[in-house]
């Protein structure tokens, strides 16, 4: 008698709540959990489903933000993060970051934070605090708009001309306090300073009394994949002491944060 052979075999019955098109779905976010964005083929080769099923759920997924489309490629949004903290907790990014936040805090005494770009935010995916600076409490998760940032200004700068302009494009430019920059022009000259200098200055533009400066981290081809920050209180540290006493490791900070996170992904890759 002939054996049926495993491949063959056919597959366990599934319980009669199981929801395939959720399976399906979960299947697309894991293609894309590649290091590249993928393209359509791609998807479709990696989930097993024809091309017509994953252009329908690449454009579901965009559409609900967690997707991004550039070109013919398609990739996670941050946003994905709003599905769960495990997500999150599994992260090369904060896992590598974060005791390099501990030390940088411990030797300056201010509260430092990394975030990653959404759209026109910032989304924090580790943090430090030493004490509350802002009205609004801060922790992984929280969203700024990015224009008024000093770790947004770093990753628009990091932006390609197209990606940026689409950005800014979208986003909705408003005056938070008087010292804001609030229009596409002065933004722009802002952020060709910060990509000329290497870092960003946000002097009491996302809230009166908070001076905030920031590094871009970026990946082992050059691209800025996230920021780091120092923020402090306008009446305890004036520009030049921001300047003078936190940018100096701001910079290690970054530099350090950028080896591990290489190696890291070397390691696992």
């Amino acid at each position: 008698m002939t054996q049926t052979p495993p491949e063959a075999a056919d597959p366990p019955a599934r319980d009669r709540q199981f929801v395939q098109s959720l399976e399906r779905g979960l299947s697309v976010i894991r293609a894309l959990s590649a290091p590249e964005p993928q393209t359509l083929s791609e998807v479709a080769r990696a989930t097993g489903l024809t091309r017509a099923a994953s252009r329908r759920f690449l454009l579901t997924l965009q559409q609900l933000g967690y997707v991004h489309l550039s070109g013919t490629r398609f990739a996670l949004t941050p946003q994905v993060l709003e599905l769960g903290y495990a997500y999150l907790s599994s992260l090369t990014l904060p896992e590598v970051a974060q005791p390099h936040l501990e030390r940088l805090v411990e030797e300056i005494h201010e509260s430092s934070s990394v975030s990653v770009l959404d759209g026109t935010d910032v989304v924090y995916v580790a943090r430090v605090p030493t004490r509350r600076i802002m009205r609004v409490a801060i922790s992984v998760g929280t969203r700024f708009p990015a224009y008024a940032t000093s770790m947004g200004r770093v990753l628009l700068a990091g932006l390609s001309e197209a990606d940026l302009a689409e950005t800014i494009a979208q986003s909705d430019l408003q005056p938070l306090t008087p010292e804001t920059l609030a229009d596409e022009r002065s933004l722009r000259t802002e952020l060709d300073k910060v990509r000329s200098q290497g870092w960003a200055l946000v002097d009491q533009e996302l809230e009166a009394g908070l001076r905030s400066i920031a590094a871009p981290i970026h990946d082992r081809d050059g691209n800025t994949v996230a920021a780091i920050n120092v923020s402090a209180q306008a009446a305890r540290t004036d520009v030049a002491d921001v300047h003078a006493t936190l940018l100096p490791p701001l910079l290690a900070t970054a530099r350090a944060v950028e080896r591990d996170l290489a190696a890291a992904r070397h390691s696992t890759g």
